[in-house]
């Protein structure tokens, strides 16, 4: 899961390229100079007329609607617009679109490879020969008996997943047969004070394109074509849909969330894969006593507005897929947060936070099927969030630390290996101007070529964001097998039958014994100590099981079975 953050959303220059939302659009010409972005929520059972009635008596200007979900995009050159909008009865609060700066597009625990000055390059044992050339490198495939899966079912192109997150580079030789145009969109616009200067004059990049990297590893995982070429997929027949909702930098903010979960339901998508939080807050909690009222009310207003959105996407027949978190935390009993919140005026501070009233989001919001990470041994990855609130089933993510003891421990080989941008690897310094892999990063990135010269590029990264591409693909390969046609010509499965399934055919993993498991061999200190609380049905670190895409295809479906 992308862990560094920023802004809300778009700047003022961007505010009329909101899409898929209804109502007005104000042109960006009319907003202002001075004018400050803010992304305001209704109350519940508040109109839209009533609500923008609020907002302009407290000295905002509506430039974009969601009505779906009671959603607002507003300016204001009030300097006390948040508090009034704040105290209006038809208004849960605003939250203010102010970045505090650039920061790296990928954490340090998806790249811990990269970071770790002592780090071995052994490529790792190699798996026997698959369909295309690098799936030997692909223990996450292996683990999940996807590439038996695929000889029964490698999926239905009807079948659409949508990758919520930084884009999707369709010039990928190994996405480029799966990417369907017509549903793809973007709805994050770059923020130049946090993406850097604009690749094109609107600042909305083109849809195919991705300057962050995280949504092509992402989706590369869920479906790259099994074709002879580079790497494949969970699901290698899927379609992907590009839903642009996370910043180039990899920060995901509401507004861009909620409209992706929006477009994802009106258009039907069957899965959609989110391997992310919602800034500013790494936990959003209702009435914080650390935090001032103007901010408790923000996080209402993200809380209402993502459950609003998520539950809209579910009602509309989208399996809801969620990276559990790399905080290495206990979801049910978190720790102090120490990081929100993570842009605008006020700097991080200390945050008790209280189970009862705070939610993770969208890990922990309704509907979704929270995915927890393991390495190539099956062990619980030291980073990976866990616990029996929250965890539904774990999947491959990867663990660089793994293997303790053996040759293979703390080898870019037990990490995920996908699909990745040129580009990003260019700016990341292991790909030169020429597109040739930059001696030192031989056995970090990949690089495969066609003959008429197209050439796709793979990395190694790890996390629950890499983990939850393998359980999305999983639920992929349900729909495309047990799915059905509707009376709409469409086709397609109830997500509650997809996740029923995706749980009821889960491989059973027990816990470790002793059941509190230290990572102090691995080098971590004691608060990566976690526990293990459950039996061998259901967990805190596996959930119903690590994800098994061969019994997914195999066993037969029962409308009525309990996981």
């Amino acid at each position: 899961m992308v862990s560094k953050r920023f802004t809300a959303g778009a700047v003022a220059t961007a505010t009329a390229l909101a899409l898929a939302v209804t109502g007005m659009s104000v042109p960006a010409s009319a907003v202002p100079a001075s004018a400050r972005t803010f992304t305001v929520v209704a109350e519940d059972g508040v109109s839209a007329d009533a609500a923008i009635a609020a907002i302009r008596s407290a000295g905002g200007t509506v430039v974009s609607r969601s009505d779906e979900v009671g959603m607002f995009r507003v300016t204001s050159d009030r300097t006390d617009f948040a508090a009034k909008a704040t105290a209006a009865s038809a208004l849960i609060g605003a939250t203010e679109q102010k970045a505090i700066g650039r920061k790296p597009k990928l954490d340090r625990v998806e790249q811990e490879h990269l970071l770790a000055a002592a780090a071995a390059k052994g490529a790792g044992a190699k798996r026997g020969k698959k369909m295309d050339p690098l799936d030997d490198k692909l223990w996450g495939l292996e683990m999940i008996r996807a590439d038996r899966a695929r000889k029964v079912e490698p999926g239905d192109r009807r079948v659409t997943v949508g990758v919520l997150d930084t884009g999707v580079d369709a010039s990928n030789p190994d996405i480029a047969p799966n990417f369907n145009w017509a549903l793809s969109r973007n709805f994050a616009p770059d923020i130049v004070d946090v993406d850097g200067e604009c690749e094109v004059a609107s600042c909305l990049d083109p849809v195919g394109t991705d300057d962050g990297g995280h949504g092509t590893h992402v989706a590369g995982t869920i479906g790259a074509a099994a074709n002879g070429f580079g790497l494949s997929g969970v699901a290698p027949n899927v379609s992907l849909v590009e839903l642009k909702g996370g910043q180039d930098s990899g920060y995901f903010f509401l507004e861009p969330v909620v409209n992706s979960l929006l477009h994802a339901g009106k258009v039907g998508l069957d899965v959609v894969n989110m391997s992310f939080y919602v800034d500013p807050w790494l936990y959003n909690c209702t009435a914080n006593p650390a935090d001032s009222p103007e901010h408790q009310a923000e996080q209402r207003a993200i809380i209402k507005a993502m459950k609003r959105a998520l539950n809209f996407a579910h009602n509309r027949g989208v399996t809801l897929v969620g990276a559990l978190g790399n905080n290495h935390e206990d979801l049910g009993a978190p720790r102090t947060d120490v990081s929100s919140p993570d842009y605008g005026d006020t700097a991080p501070y200390p945050r008790e936070i209280d189970n009862d009233s705070c939610w993770d989001l969208p890990t922990e919001g309704p509907n979704v099927i929270s995915v927890s990470a393991v390495g190539p041994s099956g062990k619980k990855s030291d980073f990976s969030n866990y616990g029996t609130e929250q965890t539904a089933v774990a999947a491959p993510g990867g663990w660089f630390r793994d293997g303790f003891g053996t040759d293979t421990y703390r080898t870019d080989a037990n990490m995920i290996l996908s699909t990745y941008p040129k580009k990003v690897l260019q700016e990341e310094g292991s790909v030169d101007a020429d597109g040739n892999i930059v001696a030192g990063f031989e056995e970090t990135v990949f690089k495969a070529c066609k003959a008429n010269g197209e050439c796709g590029y793979y990395t190694y990264l790890q996390g629950t964001s890499m983990a939850a591409p393998h359980a999305s693909g999983v639920a992929a390969l349900i729909v495309s097998k047990h799915g059905k046609k509707d009376g709409r010509g469409g086709y397609g499965m109830a997500p509650k039958l997809v996740e029923q399934h995706l749980y009821r055919t889960a491989a059973e993993h027990a816990c470790p014994e002793p059941r509190l498991q230290s990572y102090a061999n691995e080098g971590r200190d004691a608060e990566f100590d976690a526990y293990c609380a459950g039996g061998l049905n259901f967990n805190g670190f596996y959930g119903y099981g690590i994800v098994d895409a061969y019994a997914a295809v195999k066993t037969p479906l029962k409308p009525n079975a309990r996981p």
